[in-house]
């Protein structure tokens, strides 16, 4: 679903931030190969979920849903969150799912996703998929599902596991930034990834994170809003905002974060964020200045 004007804005983003080098030799935030879909949760935009299938191959392209995140012991070929992939017309869908990190770690249990051009993780808990699948034969096939082009998406929970820190990942409860589960897959190096952000009044909360890690890059994501990626840069689409948490840079006003509406690009490795006119023009009233201490 890129139409062209986006597909020339993007490449336009990165050549201004590379100085004409190659995106593969950039991509240093981002997956080399492949692309992302991450959903800051309350997902009804179906024009999000069209797009995730297009980027897997179509409605008839493999994809394998993993609702591990929910917390029950079982799901099956019925699971709800399969619902929105099959309303925008998917036919090919697998659901995978288990708390045993033995079975995760099996070539049985893998098979499907080798042949998977898709994978969608659904909401619940973000440690719930760490405690399943992290340093398993699960985590390598995604891996190896981005490098031959697939793409990776997720809501919620879903969404925050992409990146390499993981918030909000306490077992106890998710009012807890910084808890005792803090790795996530890393698609995204080096970010940390928050969702509901402004329908849950979460949008001061990545700052702790920061403050604290201030080498991470902190994406916010509101409810029914995603970022698209392909390497280092992204894409705002849905019906609300992104807000992006960078200790190098804040707002002239002296805001610590600053939003990004439905359109507008962003540069993980350069940290810049653009607004699409007729060129790339930055982002008015992001200044590079570091953080005050508090």
């Amino acid at each position: 679903m890129y139409k062209s004007a986006g597909v020339l804005g993007t490449l336009v983003v990165l050549l201004l931030a590379t100085g004409g080098a190659t995106v593969a030799a950039a991509q240093e935030v981002g997956p080399a190969n492949g692309s992302l879909v991450v959903v800051g949760g309350g997902l009804r935009d179906l024009t999000i979920v069209e797009e995730f299938v297009e980027l897997a191959g179509g409605p008839d392209a493999p994809i394998v849903v993993i609702p591990t995140a929910g917390g029950r012991d079982e799901y099956d070929q019925y699971c709800y969150c399969l619902r929105q992939l099959r309303e925008v017309g998917a036919t090919n869908l697998t659901v995978l799912h288990t708390k045993d990190r033995g079975e995760a770690d099996s070539d049985d249990f893998v098979a499907v996703l080798k042949e998977a051009r898709g994978v969608w993780f659904s909401g619940g808990r973000q440690w719930r998929l760490a405690d399943s699948y992290l340093g398993t034969k699960v985590e390598d096939e995604l891996w190896g599902l981005l490098e031959r082009g697939g793409v990776i998406g997720g809501s919620s929970a879903g969404a925050t596991i992409q990146g390499s820190y993981l918030v909000r990942g306490d077992t106890e409860t998710n009012t807890i930034m910084m808890g005792d589960h803090e790795e996530g897959f890393g698609f995204l190096r080096d970010v940390a990834i928050d969702q509901h952000l402004l329908k849950r009044n979460r949008q001061f909360d990545l700052i702790e994170v920061i403050e604290a890690r201030p080498e991470l890059l902190g994406i916010g994501l509101d409810e029914n809003t995603a970022i698209v990626v392909r390497g280092n840069s992204f894409r705002v689409d849905g019906a609300s905002y992104v807000a992006i948490y960078d200790h190098g840079h804040r707002l002239d006003s002296g805001g610590l974060f600053y939003f990004l509406a439905p359109g507008d690009r962003y540069n993980m490795q350069t940290r810049e964020a653009f607004r699409m006119r007729t060129t790339a023009e930055p982002l008015e009233g992001v200044v590079e200045e570091v953080w005050p201490q508090r």
